[in-house]
């Protein structure tokens, strides 16, 4: 009896551990397949380039949003200030 309760244990464990690793690879892929879309060499090199255009826009955006949704810009801030909170609170904290 406890013989086959041991072999559906370690069955279990290795099918875990085979999806495990399958997560992992496929983690891998997608995170590879990420850094082409982010922060690339073409998107620091058009930001040194067009840097006032990308300023401007921000500017723009950001009046925008303070018309049309101020509610969205007091989310906004009040996340940043936590986020501030947060970490004035963990550098207190390891000192």
């Amino acid at each position: 009896m406890d013989n086959k309760l041991d072999k559906i244990i370690i069955e279990d464990y290795l099918k875990l551990k085979k999806d495990h690793e399958e997560l992992k690879l496929k983690y891998q892929e997608l995170e590879e397949k990420l850094k082409n879309y982010t922060n690339s060499n073409s998107h620091k090199k058009y930001y040194e380039h067009n840097s006032d255009k990308v300023k401007q826009k921000a500017k723009e955006y950001m009046a925008k949003v303070k018309e049309e949704n101020p509610e969205k810009l007091k989310e906004w801030r009040r996340n940043a200030y936590l986020k501030r909170k947060e970490k004035l609170k963990e550098n207190k904290d390891e000192k």
